[in-house]
């Protein structure tokens, strides 16, 4: 039960912000920029554990990957402007991400950052 509460209660966040984005654009991506999905993460996991260790963690750990992330939301609307269709424009995005976090944590392993 307190699974599918957890899911509920996430799902309802992101269909709202999805709704408050298709009326307001700037309501949505304020919403959308905010660490909700890393808040729910963390108070799941602390609920979960009790483990304040595992919860510095993830949040040293999502601090690190946010800045290559910030990759796809450069790429996906120069692509759509670019004429790209929204799936391969989405797809491509994402891959490319993909690429950069890899090689952003090759280079954070190199410089002595371990995640």
């Amino acid at each position: 039960m307190h699974l599918v509460l957890k899911t509920l209660i996430t799902a309802i966040l992101v269909v709202g912000i999805a709704e408050a984005g298709k009326r307001f654009s700037m309501i949505g991506g304020i919403l959308a920029s905010l660490p909700l999905t890393s808040v729910l993460a963390f108070i799941w996991l602390y609920n979960d554990t009790k483990d304040i260790k595992a919860v510095t963690d993830l949040s040293y750990t999502i601090f690190w990957m946010v800045i290559p992330s910030l990759f796809f939301f450069l790429c996906l609307p120069f692509l759509l402007k670019s004429g790209w269709k929204f799936y391969p424009s989405l797809a491509t995005s994402s891959v490319l991400m993909a690429i950069i976090y890899f090689a952003y944590s090759k280079g954070l392993k190199f410089l002595g950052i371990n995640l």
